[in-house]
Protein backbone atom coordinates (compact mmCIF):
# COMPACT_ATOMS: atom_id res chain seq x y z
CA UNK A 1 0.00 0.00 0.00
CA UNK A 2 1.49 3.31 -1.10
CA UNK A 3 1.22 6.43 1.02
CA UNK A 4 2.66 9.83 0.32
CA UNK A 5 4.06 10.14 3.86
CA UNK A 6 7.15 8.01 3.17
CA UNK A 7 8.38 9.88 0.09
CA UNK A 8 7.62 13.27 1.69
CA UNK A 9 9.54 12.39 4.88
CA UNK A 10 12.42 10.88 2.89
CA UNK A 11 12.59 13.93 0.59
CA UNK A 12 12.42 16.38 3.49
CA UNK A 13 15.23 14.62 5.39
CA UNK A 14 17.32 14.38 2.23
CA UNK A 15 16.88 18.08 1.34
CA UNK A 16 17.53 19.26 4.90
CA UNK A 17 20.68 17.11 5.05
CA UNK A 18 21.84 18.51 1.71
CA UNK A 19 21.38 22.16 2.72
CA UNK A 20 22.80 21.55 6.20
CA UNK A 21 25.87 19.87 4.73
CA UNK A 22 26.68 22.98 2.70
CA UNK A 23 26.42 25.17 5.82
CA UNK A 24 27.85 22.73 8.39
CA UNK A 25 31.45 23.88 7.96
CA UNK A 26 30.51 27.35 9.22
CA UNK A 27 27.59 26.67 11.52
CA UNK A 28 27.34 24.29 14.46
CA UNK A 29 23.55 24.54 14.25
CA UNK A 30 23.61 23.40 10.60
CA UNK A 31 25.91 20.53 11.58
CA UNK A 32 23.46 19.38 14.26
CA UNK A 33 20.44 19.83 11.97
CA UNK A 34 22.24 17.74 9.32
CA UNK A 35 22.99 15.10 11.94
CA UNK A 36 19.31 14.88 12.88
CA UNK A 37 18.20 14.78 9.23
CA UNK A 38 20.61 11.94 8.36
CA UNK A 39 19.78 10.07 11.56
CA UNK A 40 16.04 10.26 10.88
CA UNK A 41 16.62 9.36 7.23
CA UNK A 42 18.51 6.20 8.25
CA UNK A 43 16.12 5.29 11.08
CA UNK A 44 12.76 6.10 9.53
CA UNK A 45 13.46 6.29 5.79
CA UNK A 46 15.64 3.21 5.97
CA UNK A 47 15.11 0.91 8.95
CA UNK A 48 11.43 1.54 9.67
CA UNK A 49 10.49 1.57 5.97
CA UNK A 50 12.23 -1.76 5.33
CA UNK A 51 10.78 -3.27 8.51
CA UNK A 52 7.28 -2.31 7.38
CA UNK A 53 7.99 -3.83 3.97
CA UNK A 54 9.03 -7.07 5.67
CA UNK A 55 5.92 -7.09 7.83
CA UNK A 56 3.77 -6.55 4.73
CA UNK A 57 5.36 -9.62 3.13
CA UNK A 58 7.56 -7.92 0.52
CA UNK A 59 10.29 -10.38 -0.47
CA UNK A 60 12.22 -7.70 -2.40
CA UNK A 61 12.06 -9.68 -5.62
CA UNK A 62 12.59 -7.28 -8.50
CA UNK A 63 14.37 -4.63 -6.42
CA UNK A 64 17.56 -4.99 -8.48
CA UNK A 65 15.77 -5.17 -11.85
CA UNK A 66 16.66 -1.55 -12.78
CA UNK A 67 20.38 -2.30 -12.34
CA UNK A 68 22.42 -1.76 -15.50
CA UNK A 69 24.47 -4.81 -14.52
CA UNK A 70 22.98 -8.23 -15.15
CA UNK A 71 25.16 -9.83 -12.51
CA UNK A 72 23.64 -7.55 -9.83
CA UNK A 73 20.10 -8.50 -10.84
CA UNK A 74 20.96 -12.19 -11.14
CA UNK A 75 22.79 -12.33 -7.82
CA UNK A 76 20.01 -10.41 -6.06
CA UNK A 77 17.26 -12.68 -7.41
CA UNK A 78 19.28 -15.81 -6.59
CA UNK A 79 19.90 -14.85 -2.97
CA UNK A 80 17.64 -12.17 -1.48
CA UNK A 81 14.02 -13.24 -2.13
CA UNK A 82 14.64 -16.73 -0.75
CA UNK A 83 16.25 -15.33 2.41
CA UNK A 84 14.61 -11.91 2.58
CA UNK A 85 13.60 -12.11 6.24
CA UNK A 86 17.19 -12.64 7.39
CA UNK A 87 18.91 -10.40 4.85
CA UNK A 88 16.49 -7.48 4.97
CA UNK A 89 16.34 -7.97 8.74
CA UNK A 90 20.10 -7.43 8.81
CA UNK A 91 19.65 -4.37 6.60
CA UNK A 92 17.09 -3.00 9.07
CA UNK A 93 19.49 -3.63 11.95
CA UNK A 94 22.34 -1.94 10.07
CA UNK A 95 20.28 1.13 9.11
CA UNK A 96 18.94 1.49 12.65
CA UNK A 97 22.44 1.20 14.10
CA UNK A 98 23.79 3.80 11.67
CA UNK A 99 20.90 6.14 12.49
CA UNK A 100 21.49 5.84 16.24
CA UNK A 101 25.25 6.33 15.78
CA UNK A 102 24.74 9.44 13.67
CA UNK A 103 22.37 10.92 16.26
CA UNK A 104 24.57 10.08 19.26
CA UNK A 105 27.28 12.72 18.76
CA UNK A 106 31.06 12.69 18.99
CA UNK A 107 33.11 9.90 17.48
CA UNK A 108 30.04 7.69 17.24
CA UNK A 109 28.52 10.21 14.82
CA UNK A 110 31.70 10.15 12.75
CA UNK A 111 31.62 6.34 12.66
CA UNK A 112 27.93 6.43 11.72
CA UNK A 113 28.65 8.82 8.85
CA UNK A 114 31.48 6.58 7.63
CA UNK A 115 29.09 3.60 7.64
CA UNK A 116 26.42 5.64 5.83
CA UNK A 117 28.98 6.69 3.21
CA UNK A 118 30.04 3.08 2.64
CA UNK A 119 26.41 1.96 2.38
CA UNK A 120 25.43 4.72 -0.04
CA UNK A 121 28.56 4.24 -2.13
CA UNK A 122 27.21 0.83 -3.19
CA UNK A 123 23.62 1.87 -3.93
CA UNK A 124 24.40 3.12 -7.43
CA UNK A 125 24.63 -0.50 -8.55
CA UNK A 126 20.85 -0.85 -8.27
CA UNK A 127 19.70 1.56 -10.97
CA UNK A 128 19.53 5.07 -12.34
CA UNK A 129 17.38 6.50 -9.51
CA UNK A 130 19.80 5.21 -6.91
CA UNK A 131 22.76 6.51 -8.96
CA UNK A 132 21.30 10.04 -9.04
CA UNK A 133 20.54 9.86 -5.32
CA UNK A 134 24.10 8.69 -4.58
CA UNK A 135 25.63 11.52 -6.63
CA UNK A 136 23.67 13.99 -4.49
CA UNK A 137 23.87 12.37 -1.06
CA UNK A 138 27.52 11.26 -0.94
CA UNK A 139 28.96 14.80 -1.05
CA UNK A 140 26.49 15.83 1.66
CA UNK A 141 27.53 12.93 3.89
CA UNK A 142 31.21 13.67 3.31
CA UNK A 143 30.71 17.37 4.16
CA UNK A 144 28.80 16.47 7.32
CA UNK A 145 31.51 14.00 8.34
CA UNK A 146 34.17 16.65 7.72
CA UNK A 147 32.27 19.18 9.84
CA UNK A 148 31.95 16.65 12.67
CA UNK A 149 35.65 15.80 12.51
CA UNK A 150 36.63 19.48 12.60
CA UNK A 151 34.27 20.15 15.50
CA UNK A 152 35.77 17.18 17.34
CA UNK A 153 39.31 18.47 16.80
CA UNK A 154 38.31 21.96 17.98
CA UNK A 155 36.72 20.51 21.11
CA UNK A 156 39.79 18.36 21.81
CA UNK A 157 42.10 21.36 21.37
CA UNK A 158 40.03 23.41 23.80
CA UNK A 159 40.37 20.81 26.57
CA UNK A 160 43.76 20.79 28.31
CA UNK A 161 45.61 17.48 28.49
CA UNK A 162 45.49 17.54 32.26
CA UNK A 163 43.38 19.56 34.63
CA UNK A 164 44.85 22.78 35.87
CA UNK A 165 46.09 22.41 39.42
CA UNK A 166 45.38 25.42 41.56
CA UNK A 167 47.93 25.94 44.33
CA UNK A 168 46.70 25.75 47.91
CA UNK A 169 47.06 29.52 48.27
CA UNK A 170 44.74 30.01 45.29
CA UNK A 171 47.57 31.21 43.09
CA UNK A 172 47.57 34.65 44.68
CA UNK A 173 50.84 36.54 44.86
CA UNK A 174 52.54 36.40 48.25
CA UNK A 175 53.23 39.65 50.02
CA UNK A 176 56.90 40.58 50.16
CA UNK A 177 58.55 40.49 53.47
CA UNK A 178 60.25 43.52 54.54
Amino acid sequence: MFTVIGPVLWSACFLVALVSAVLAGRSRRAMVVGRVAVGVLMLVGGAVFNLVQLLLGNDYSGFADPSPFGWVTDAWEAVVPAHHVVLIGLLVLFEATVGVLVLSGGRRTQFGYAAAIAFHALLWLFGWFEAVYVVLVLPALVLLLRAERRAGRRAAAAVPDRPEVVPADGGLPRPRAG
